[in-house]
Formats: C-alpha cells, sequence, structure tokens
C-alpha cells in the first residue's frame, strides 16, 4: 500500500507509542513479543491516519519485552521507503523558518552538509580526515568526500525513517550522485520543495537579517525584530542592541547579505537549481511553494505540498 508522508508518519508515531505503552504494561517474553511484531509494523492508514492492527482474541495488551520498541521502529521501518526530502530556496526565502517546522512535523532531521561536514571533522571518521586535509591544504571539499559524509550520517538511528537534505545537491552532477549513493542503500528521494520569492523581494530580506551565528536563529529588522533593538536617529538598527532573544549574546550580519553580493548569489541559485528540479520533476516529487506571503500562508502551502506526491 502507498503512504502519503503524513500517514507514514502516523502510522509509525502509532506503532512506536503503542508499543511501548504495552511494553511497560505486560512483559511476558519474546516469544510472544515476536509474534505481536509484525502485526505492529503492519499499522496501516485509512483517509491518512494511522492505526494498530493487534490481535484482537482478547481485551488485554499485547505483551512486548523491554526492546520491544526500538524492534518495532526496526521492523516498521521496513514496510515503507524513507521520506527522503530536499528542500530547496533561494537566499531569504524562509528555509531557516519553515524547515525546523518541517522537521517536527514529519518527526525526521533536517540535515545541513555544512553541520554535518564540521560533525565528520570533529569525529575524525574517515571522510571527514579526508575532508580536514583538503581544506586544511586550501582545497574546496569534492563532491566525492561530500557523498561520504552524507552516506555516513544517513546511516544513524535518527534517520532511520528518513531525512531533510539542506543545502545539498547544489548541482545536477550532485544530484545525480546522491541518486546513486541513494540506491546503493536502498532507498530515493522522495520530495523536493521549493520555496520561490521573487528576486526584488529577496533584497530587503536578505539586508535586514541578523543571525545567532551558535543556533541559527534568524531575526530581521522589519519583520522578526529581536527584543533588544533600538534605531538610532535614521531609523536603523544600533548594533549593539541587536543581541538574541533566548541567550542575549550578539547577533551578526553575514559579510554576503549585501545588495551586490546577494546579485551573485541568486544569478548563482537559479543557475544550478533549475536544472535539479527538471530532474527530478518526471517522478512527480516536486512542489513550488510560492512564499512570497505571510508565514501562515506558506506553511499552509508547504503542508499542501508535503500532502502531494511521492510515496
Amino acid at each position: 500500500m502507498i503512504m502519503n508522508t503524513f500517514a507514514r508518519t502516523a502510522a509509525r508515531r502509532v506503532v512506536t507509542n503503542a508499543s511501548r505503552r504495552a511494553a511497560s504494561t505486560l512483559r511476558q517474553g519474546e516469544q510472544e513479543a515476536r509474534r505481536v511484531l509484525p502485526l505492529m509494523a503492519a499499522a496501516t492508514t485509512v483517509g491518512g491516519l494511522g492505526y494498530m492492527a493487534l490481535n484482537q482474541q482478547d481485551n488485554k495488551a499485547q505483551c512486548l519485552s523491554n526492546n520491544t520498541a526500538e524492534e518495532v521502529e526496526d521492523k516498521f521501518a521496513t514496510y515503507w521507503p524513507r521520506n527522503i526530502m530536499i528542500l530547496f530556496g533561494p537566499p531569504g526565502a524562509g528555509k531557516g523558518t519553515h524547515g525546523p517546522k518541517i522537521e517536527d512535523m514529519l518527526a525526521i532531521p533536517q540535515l545541513s552538509t555544512g553541520d554535518m561536514l564540521r560533525a565528520a571533522v570533529a569525529a575524525k571518521t574517515e571522510v571527514g580526515l579526508k575532508a580536514a586535509a583538503v581544506m586544511k591544504a586550501g582545497g574546496l571539499v569534492s563532491d566525492d568526500i561530500v557523498i561520504g559524509i552524507i552516506r555516513d550520517r544517513i546511516r544513524e538511528a535518527d534517520c532511520k525513517f528518513g531525512f531533510i537534505l539542506d543545502g545539498f545537491p547544489r548541482t545536477l552532477v550532485q544530484a545525480k550522485e546522491l541518486d546513486k549513493m541513494l540506491s546503493e542503500e536502498g532507498a530515493c528521494v522522495t520530495k523536493v520543495v521549493e520555496l520561490q520569492v521573487p528576486d526584488e523581494v529577496l533584497e530587503e530580506r536578505i539586508c535586514g537579517r541578523w543571525i545567532h551565528k551558535k543556533s541559527g536563529r534568524s531575526y530581521h529588522v522589519k519583520y522578526a525584530p529581536p527584543k533588544s533593538m533600538k534605531k538610532d536617529g535614521e531609523g536603523n538598527p544600533i548594533p549593539e542592541s541587536m543581541t538574541d532573544d533566548e541567550t542575549g549574546e550578539a547577533l551578526m550580519q553575514r559579510p554576503d547579505d549585501t545588495a551586490s553580493a546577494l546579485v551573485k548569489r541568486l544569478a548563482g541559485y537559479h543557475g544550478e537549481t533549475v536544472p535539479i528540479l527538471k530532474h527530478y520533476a518526471p517522478g512527480g516529487i516536486v512542489s513550488e511553494v510560492n512564499a512570497n506571503q505571510g508565514m501562515d500562508g506558506v506553511w499552509g502551502e508547504v503542508l499542501s505540498a508535503l500532502k502531494r506526491g511521492g510515496n
């Protein structure tokens, strides 16, 4: 049975929660737990809502062993393909705002290539050491190293049911290499979402953006100012007053968040992204979201996009 994104997520959550509740109620041995596992993992959907198919011969909750919850998740993961989503959008389109909300909605991690690269280098993994050597020599990390870092990351437990890629692929070549790697892992991209905003609107968004470097939290002097913001006599924000709402630490503006730099960045984005979208379009998994509207409107379109296409 083919399930949409929300249905898979709902069914998975029901499976996991039910297994844990039952595990805390009755524990009558591994053999009984093994018998129930396939039934638990066979949670299906009606109208997009997950339900549990448990043994109904008696009114008692089926008993599970201490480690059944994890085993149920493993079993469930074999029934349906992972949600593998790519999130696209030009700088200032709102990926930093809506990405975490998508992550929470689908209960799968959002993976940034920059974060994965830094983590691999810090952990001194095989590919991390290769990347560190390249960067130390002043070179650019090659696509095969980045693919290797992604491969290692998506094999971790939190990616069992899927993940969201942010910042990769950036080129058609990378997209094809990603497809090849995922195929070797028995998976494929199931959803591509692009947040679209006219170039002329992005300048105001970008040039007014301030960032909390440690967390990645984003603020805007007009649309989402920090609580601490104060303005000078000309109505411009006073830099010393720009601090993070949660930590009180200083905010910063990225060096390339300027009008002149934005022109080059947008040209590069459009030139590289359009071929990637065309590459995935034949599969019916690409959705375009109008991100030039209020946050609620954008989120509504994102939800609609997640319900369309894919597995």
